[in-house]
């Protein structure tokens, strides 16, 4: 039995149709009750994943708040992943790094990898995801992704909202805002055999593009956590898993 074999059914099932829906609270999104507003909203829109900061209570409030949807939990500190898979997180991710880049903190490919190297080795069994770097050049990027996978990831995510600079307002600033880490996925699927999730600067106009390009998932973050409204929130959620059903409906 692979990992990704070991993920709820319904997840894996999301996966392999190229239709699943991680919503992110946030790497560095330590506040309780803004994790608890996310993930209740994640659980009643229809979210397959819930990705939260690497804190074992975290990981319990989620799960209790969405109704049971499956946690991941993201840090690029590998320790840290032991306690937080102990309190119920089905994944681990390496990344995003959005969050770094404003502090000046750069992650090469070297360093990428052996965060890898080190939570595959705390973790042998669970299943792990990894964040490619997206101020890799592209054919960097694409090297990377095959190197984490030969060192155990079981996915990889793509990133990229943070270098964009859409110029543009309506639709296609959220073109223009997707680009990179869509030109990530179309890039990155077809140089590995495992799922591709797309993340970072995308919203409900997009997601199909991802799916078109060849993500097998998404994650969307700030469309969802940067909002107050726990009705606001359910909306953009419900919204979003609208637009993959009907990406998927159409390359179907």
């Amino acid at each position: 039995m692979t990992r990704l074999q070991q993920l709820p059914a319904s997840l894996q099932r999301s996966l392999e149709q190229r239709s699943a829906l991680k919503v992110i609270a946030g790497l560095m999104n330590f506040d309780a009750a803004s994790v608890e507003r996310v993930a209740r909203a994640a659980g009643r829109g229809g979210a397959d994943l819930i990705d939260v900061a690497c804190d074992p209570a975290l990981v319990r409030l989620a799960i209790e708040a969405s109704g049971g949807v499956p946690v991941c939990v993201s840090s690029v500190e590998p320790e840290q992943f032991p306690a937080a898979v102990a309190a119920g997180a089905q994944m681990v991710e390496i990344g995003n790094y959005d969050a770094f880049y404003p502090q000046g903190r750069i992650f090469d490919a070297a360093e990428v990898l052996e965060l890898t190297r080190r939570t595959r080795q705390l973790l042998p069994n669970v299943v792990l995801s990894v964040t490619v770097p997206h101020v890799l050049p592209m054919d960097e990027q694409e090297q990377l992704a095959i190197d984490l996978v030969a060192a155990g990831a079981d996915l990889i995510q793509t990133e990229g909202g943070t270098s964009a600079k859409p110029f543009s307002a309506g639709h296609l600033g959220l073109i223009e805002k997707a680009a990179p880490t869509l030109a990530a996925a179309h890039s990155i699927s077809r140089a590995v055999d495992v799922p591709v999730l797309c993340a970072s600067g995308l919203s409900a106009v997009t997601l199909p593009m991802a799916i078109a390009a060849g993500a097998a998932g998404v994650g969307v973050g700030s469309a969802v956590n940067r909002l107050q409204d726990e009705l606001a929130m359910l909306a953009v959620v419900r919204g979003l898993r609208d637009a993959l059903g009907s990406a998927v409906a159409t390359r179907v």
